[in-house]
């Protein structure tokens, strides 16, 4: 099983945002080391086009392997490393905003794969208890069919939220595994409608019929988007430590 952690060091929100300090480390030492301390994990690679983070990554120990700088998404770069690993029957894009990701979280994104089942794709959700994120359209929402798969994934909130009971709906999270064909396969799939509407690339994989199996986890964590959210990420460190 190869995890693969998509690194851009020119994301328009934050540049530079794989080489910023968080206590001392770079963030994407931060998902490098999540990633290697998961056990389901054979391989774990980054994958950039930026020099400067190759080089970061080497210097702490890293793997990391260069892809072309004409990739429109992460999923398109995990599909180039992909394509280097013939032996990789699952891939796992571990999303290099996500430092505070554990190893539990990342094993229970693909236990489908492990107990025998084998999806097209799996992600991860945990339950949205917050009132207030309900509206919040940075906040992704998803509902499944009773098998715990993706029937819809939105900005929006669903399903229709009901003041009298929390918890029902679920908080997607932005971890992915694909089977070796389908992660090669997606980035020749035309963007769709939905997809474009909503700014989710995983529904470009529902509206071409690619089920998507949907694995819980406890709870979500922080993920930095945004200088703001560094600054939030130095915080709860901080705060960790009394």
């Amino acid at each position: 099983m190869l995890a693969v952690i998509p690194a851009r060091e020119g994301a328009q929100r934050f540049p530079g945002k794989p080489l910023a300090d968080l206590d001392g480390r770079p963030v994407v030492e931060w998902v490098y080391d999540a990633a290697r301390r998961c056990p389901a994990f054979d391989e774990v690679i980054v994958a950039t086009d930026s020099k400067r983070i190759a080089e970061r990554v080497r210097g702490f120990g890293g793997r990391v392997e260069l892809t072309s700088e004409e990739h429109p998404s992460g999923t398109d770069r995990v599909a180039e490393v992909a394509g280097r690993h013939p032996e990789a029957g699952v891939v796992v894009n571990v999303q290099g905003d996500q430092p505070f990701a554990t190893p539990e979280m990342l094993a229970a994104l693909v236990e489908p794969y492990r107990t025998g089942e084998s999806p097209p794709m799996a992600t991860l959700a945990c339950p949205l208890t917050e009132p207030a994120l309900w509206e919040d359209p940075n906040v992704v929402k998803v509902v499944c069919d009773r098998r715990g798969y993706a029937l819809y994934f939105s900005r929006s909130p669903i399903p229709h939220p009901e003041p009298d009971r929390p918890g029902e709906g679920l908080h997607h999270l932005g971890l992915y595994a694909f089977t070796r064909e389908t992660v090669l396969r997606f980035p020749s799939l035309e963007q769709t409608p939905l997809e474009r509407r909503e700014r989710l690339e995983q529904l470009r994989a529902l509206e071409h019929g690619i089920p998507i199996r949907v694995s819980a986890t406890e709870r979500a964590v922080l993920e930095v988007n945004t200088p703001e959210d560094l600054e939030q990420a130095h915080r709860l460190l901080r705060a960790a430590r009394g």
